[in-house]
């Protein structure tokens, strides 16, 4: 969430920000600066009726000893009394209303970050590869799956529902091998591997961001304080929640595989079908925390780690940065990568990469300090899909078809799997 101090000394530049993002969100800013200043106006009166309480108790026993009548100073007490403790309510409502506005408005975009409305004025900035072409048309990930008997949706849809899939045979084999050629490349590169919990309670859920805002994208757990984790960014980064770190260790580097749940509220069309958007889905995730002066260069390696996997399989890809009205809630700045699909004809988001900046830090509390005698800050998370499993093996099925029908696997994969072909 944004600092108040901030938002009370800058509010224009938070409007601005918010109409980079394609938000206006004037009122909300204002009615922020409104419930600050009646808020501080409140704390001052409660604070000086305080003051006159505490003078009036020293002044009482004095009273008393001298035999003088203490009935109107009573009467007086008990008026402050009750006028603190209105004000004590009045203060917890403006604090509530101001905390909850707080947490709608999203992350202001760093300068960097390209103006426009949606994802069709996001800013290529590179390419690896050429796109896939086939002297055939070329198949769609779930119908090579469906012919090869590797990916069952029909008997998922059964045992579950609609957007979920068993895996079968080589399929299975395949879904695991990418899993651990993506833990096995990043921990090689410095990451330390998380195996993190797939259920985390709300606090992480508001640490990280997800609520209050997208809480109708959540599967919550009845009964409990839990929700299915939509991605492990949620309990790696609240693996630190509350705590100072040392600064000295920063960047903390971690990689974490975990399922993945969403509701994906509102999503529709071809990407629905298949495995590009699942509500349960496996990736891998790429986290740090960073110290504020070095986060952006910690973003551009992050995001050379995540090109790095897909490099090693050979798979097409570009990397667009967000403009502003594409930005994620939590994001300052956000680069995707797109991996071709040759069905589509068209790049596919498969991995985000975002530096958050202290958004999530000063929600979740996490602090740095380089020895004990300095004053603790906000440090700086970042986080980044290293990748999404299931859209590289769309990928992998689509880009390393045959015209038989079979898929050749990748080099990298080859010893995983104990087969250079799928058929």
């Amino acid at each position: 969430m944004l600092d108040i101090k901030f938002i009370r000394s800058n509010p224009d530049a938070v409007k601005e920000g918010m109409k980079k993002r394609n938000k206006n969100m004037d009122a909300q800013v204002d009615e922020i600066l409104e419930i600050d200043r009646e808020r501080r106006e409140i704390s001052a009166k409660s604070d000086g009726m305080k003051a006159e309480q505490n003078a009036a108790s020293k002044q009482i026993p004095a009273m008393k000893k001298e035999g003088k009548s203490t009935d109107e100073l009573m009467a007086r007490m008990k008026e402050l009394s009750e006028a603190v403790k209105e004000c004590g309510v009045k203060l917890a409502e403006l604090e509530s209303r101001q905390q909850e506005i707080i947490y709608s408005i999203p992350n202001i975009p760093h300068a960097s970050v390209p103006g426009g409305q949606d994802d069709r004025d996001n800013l290529e900035v590179r390419r690896f590869g050429e796109p896939t072409k086939f002297p055939y048309e070329p198949k769609a990930h779930w119908d090579i799956g469906a012919s090869l008997g590797i990916l069952d949706p029909e008997t998922a849809g059964k045992v579950t529902g609609a957007r979920f899939h068993f895996y079968r045979g080589l399929g299975a084999r395949l879904e695991r091998a990418v899993i651990n050629y993506f833990l096995n490349t990043h921990t090689s590169r410095g990451y330390t591997e998380i195996l993190p919990p797939f259920l985390a309670n709300t606090a992480s859920m508001t640490g990280t961001g997800q609520l209050p805002k997208f809480a109708e994208d959540m599967y919550k757990i009845e009964h409990e304080d839990f929700y299915l984790i939509p991605t492990a960014e949620v309990p790696v980064t609240n693996m630190h929640r509350d705590e100072i770190l040392d600064g000295t260790k920063l960047p903390l580097k971690y990689c974490a595989y975990s399922a993945c749940f969403r509701g994906e509220a509102g999503s529709a069309g071809r990407d629905t079908r298949g495995l590009i958007r699942q509500h349960q889905f496996n990736k891998v995730e790429l986290v740090k925390f960073a110290r504020p002066e070095n986060s952006y260069e910690e973003l551009e390696k992050l995001t050379n780690d995540a090109e790095f996997v897909l490099q090693g399989l050979g798979l097409p890809y570009r990397v667009v940065t967000l403009c502003g009205g594409d930005l994620g809630f939590s994001s300052a700045k956000t680069y995707d990568i797109e991996v071709w699909m040759p069905s589509y004809g068209r790049y596919v988001e498969i991995s985000s990469c975002s530096d958050f900046e202290d958004f999530q830090a000063r929600r979740a509390a996490i602090r740095f300090k380089d020895n004990v005698k300095e004053k603790a800050q906000l440090v700086h998370t970042l986080n980044g899909s290293g990748v999404a499993v299931g859209r590289t093996v769309a990928a992998i099925l689509e880009n390393y078809q045959n015209d038989d029908g079979s898929v050749t696997v990748p080099e990298a994969l080859r010893a995983a799997m104990g087969v250079d072909v799928i058929r």
